[in-house]
């Protein structure tokens, strides 16, 4: 064969990955934001006091058992942001989600969101938050992005929202035009 049919194959192969890789991407990105919208509903607001934050395996980070016979091996070993507090009287290890988890303040007062052992937000601080002086972190300058991106998708997403309502309202009006337009010509 002719080195000009390989190249063919080779970018017939490439391009049906990048079309794979695709799809599987917005599939997962649809079911991520179901289940966010899922907390977020469930979510509870709560005042805790931070004590300890660290980036952890989740063996090592001190969860319910439950949870740890529910979460795949893999994700076992990966680094999460855990966050230990007291809430009430009791001192608990909750999941922080990557966003936030700069905001959190060691040794300071928090209202939050949380739902189940998940930190979604931070509603309110009390005291001041201490910024590190000097360079960030490489995982610092990720989160900081991805703040800004997931807060870029919220707008977007709460903007397409009210493009369907308004085009369900558009839809509603021009079907109650054409009955009153068949109720004139039966007259």
């Amino acid at each position: 064969m002719a080195w000009w049919i390989w190249l063919i194959i080779i970018l017939v192969i490439v391009i049906g990955i990048f079309v794979a890789l695709y799809i599987v991407g917005n599939k997962m990105q649809k079911k991520q934001a179901a289940q966010k919208e899922m907390m977020k509903e469930q979510a509870q607001p709560v005042t805790m006091l931070v004590i300890d934050k660290k980036m952890l395996p989740m063996r090592d980070a001190g969860l319910p058992k439950i949870v740890m016979e529910q979460t795949p091996k893999r994700y076992q070993k990966a680094k999460m942001p855990i966050v230990k507090a007291k809430i009430g009287p009791q001192i608990m290890n909750l999941i922080c989600d990557d966003g936030i988890y700069d905001q959190m303040p060691v040794r300071g007062e928090v209202k939050a969101m949380v739902s189940g052992i998940y930190i979604i937000s931070v509603k309110n601080v009390r005291g001041k938050v201490v910024e590190k002086p000097g360079k960030k972190t490489f995982g610092e300058k990720l989160r900081a992005k991805q703040r800004k991106y997931q807060n870029m998708y919220d707008k977007d997403m709460a903007e397409t929202k009210l493009s369907k309502e308004q085009k369900a309202d558009a839809k509603a009006k021009a079907k109650a035009e054409r009955e009153r337009e068949k109720k004139i010509q039966k007259m």
